[in-house]
């Protein structure tokens, strides 16, 4: 930085003889000023010749030590000189709306006396608070001390030069958090350069204008509270990211929410039509299952399945549209597509029926029941967006895809996934599928394809099936075939031959279509009648049929469990 005890002695000249005239030009201003208030215009005649003597003398000045052939300015930053100023003052930059000048300090740093005292009286006078310090060392203990909003700060003081104060005030506080305004009576361009590459907000030139030093100021403050203003936007737009990132990461994966977050126009929410994949999953037989259970319990136990199963499907990036009791539904493809929709939604049915093994693995060691869980997969055209009204909405689907998902999922059993057609199509090849199937869904035209899921990829649904054990003296029962939920009144007589705690083979005379639903009354000697629903799982010659339990209450499980575990000792 430049070396003030260094300078061309021309310009310690011109700087000497110029700098006692700038203070009575300043304060012939400032007793105008305070003439006009007072109401003492005889006053003013007198000051304004004072003003103008001081300014010719200027010019006397200027001839005597004219500026330094570096000193010729350009640019805005550029020095007043006389001829301008016996004209009439420099034109300032173009005005600013004036700033509340209330609560606002201003350290003023000059090594002259008489010009400390006419800034901190002109400025105080216009409601800023203002404070002083005669050399750098004392102007960054003030700093130090206290909060400043702005900083007049003199470019030629003995000991530490504005330069060096400026270098040091920007090794702690950006432009933006204090501004600092260079004031000199020197000539050099190269200061001006010097300055602005250091770190200055601005620059005036001695005599000081008031006017254009108000503006300057003003203009300063003003950018000041604009950045300020503009620094708490944006901390409250990162809240607010916060909260959209923690409310909707209940619902979709962060990576979607971090998609919709950095979309300037985001995806349409007054409704879009397009394909995607649902998955919809179901407890089965969750009410019979908690009979006895407090409802303390009963929550925990749900709670604890629907977390274990939303984490699964937000790791899967897919979107829960919603929780209906123990049943889920959630969507791939919406808010944002991916060409693997499909693919992501049977792998999360995979993931969703391996997660469900450990956690009964959990509730079996606090002595709550054992889940099962039915999964459906369909891919289809929905129409997707807000739904609702204009004081309750929700984001959700709507679509006769929905349907058709919905009624795949009722065909389920617990462990089993079935995907549609249109989802193994889309989903490629790496979906492993058992039996093919065709469901008479009601509200629809044909027949439903679906497929019983095994696999995607090398990641294997579980095996929820129990090896059936043959009963020793097979259980009498009487049939019948449920339609919706409707139970047909005309019953048939069967037997059960084998028996698992999940479901059976019944002997049945009549032919049965899979995936049908049944009640079983079963009827042991020595026992009151049983009744059980079950599901046709498959049909094999000769009438018989497998079946799966699709609802045992606590008491009837203990029962089942007893005569399978007494059938296998017989065996023994």
């Amino acid at each position: 930085m430049s070396d003030p005890t260094k300078i061309d002695p021309q310009a310690r000249l011109r700087h000497d003889l110029r700098t006692p005239l700038h203070q009575i030009i300043g304060y012939a201003e400032l007793l105008e000023d305070e003439a006009r208030d007072c109401g003492d215009d005889e006053y003013l005649e007198d000051l304004q010749k004072i003003r103008t003597a001081a300014r010719r003398a200027l010019e006397v000045a200027d001839l005597a030590a004219p500026p330094t052939p570096a000193g010729a300015t350009s640019g805005v930053f550029r020095e007043v000189s006389s001829s301008e100023a016996g004209a009439g003052r420099a034109e300032p930059r173009p005005p600013t709306p004036p700033v509340d000048a209330s609560g606002v300090s201003i350290l003023v740093v000059d090594d002259n006396e008489l010009n400390r005292d006419m800034l901190s009286r002109r400025l105080g006078g216009r409601g800023f608070q203002v404070e002083t310090a005669e050399d750098g060392t004392l102007a960054l203990g003030r700093l130090d001390e206290k909060s400043f909003d702005i900083v007049l700060l003199d470019v030629m003081m003995p000991g530490l030069s504005g330069l060096d104060v400026l270098g040091r005030v920007r090794e702690r506080w950006s432009e933006s958090d204090l501004p600092v305004i260079m004031v000199t009576a020197r000539d050099a361009t190269e200061d001006v350069v010097e300055a602005l590459r250091a770190g200055a907000n601005d620059y005036v030139t001695k005599p000081l204008d008031f006017p254009v030093v108000l503006a300057r100021v003003e203009m300063q403050l003003t950018l000041k509270r604009q950045t300020e203003e503009i620094r708490r936007l944006a901390e409250d737009l990162e809240l607010r990211n916060r909260f959209i990132r923690g409310l909707f990461g209940r619902y979709v994966s962060e990576e979607v929410v971090a998609g919709l977050l950095a979309s300037p126009e985001g995806p349409t929410l007054g409704g879009e039509y397009r394909k995607v994949t649902l998955l919809m999953s179901d407890l089965r037989g969750f009410t019979p299952l908690t009979e006895g259970l407090s409802p303390e319990q009963v929550l925990r136990l749900l709670n604890s399945y629907l977390a274990a199963m939303a984490d699964v499907i937000l790791a899967h990036q897919g979107t829960i549209d919603e929780f209906v009791g123990d049943g889920i539904l959630a969507i791939f493809g919406a808010p944002l597509a991916r060409d693997d929709d499909a693919e992501r939604a049977v792998a999360c049915a995979v993931a969703m029926q391996a997660a469900l093994v450990g956690l009964n693995e959990r509730n079996t060691a606090e002595g709550l029941p054992h889940l099962e869980m039915g999964v459906s997969v369909h891919t289809g055209n929905v129409i997707v967006g807000n739904i609702g009204s204009e004081r309750r909405t929700k984001y959700g689907v709507v679509g006769s895809a929905v349907n058709h998902a919905g009624r795949i999922e009722s065909f389920t059993v617990g462990g089993q996934v079935l995907i549609s057609d249109a989802t193994r199509a889309e989903a490629g090849e790496r979906v492993r599928v058992g039996a093919r199937l065709a469901i008479d869904a009601k509200g629809t035209r044909e027949p439903i394809v679906v497929y019983d899921l095994r696999g995607v990829g090398e990641e294997g649904l579980p095996d929820a099936a129990e090896e059936a054990t043959p009963l020793p003296d097979p259980i009498r029962a009487l049939c019948h075939v449920v339609e919706g939920k409707r139970v047909e009144a005309e019953a048939f007589g069967a037997e059960v031959i084998e028996l698992s705690s999940h479901g059976a083979t019944v002997l049945s005379p009549r032919r049965l279509r899979p995936l049908s639903n049944l009640k079983l009354e079963l009827r042991p000697s020595g026992r009151d009648p049983v009744e059980i629903y079950a599901k046709v799982v498959s049909v094999a010659p000769g009438g018989s049929v497998t079946v799966r339990f699709t609802s045992l209450p606590a008491e009837i499980d203990r029962w089942l469990r007893e005569l399978v575990a007494d059938a296998r000792s017989r065996q023994e």
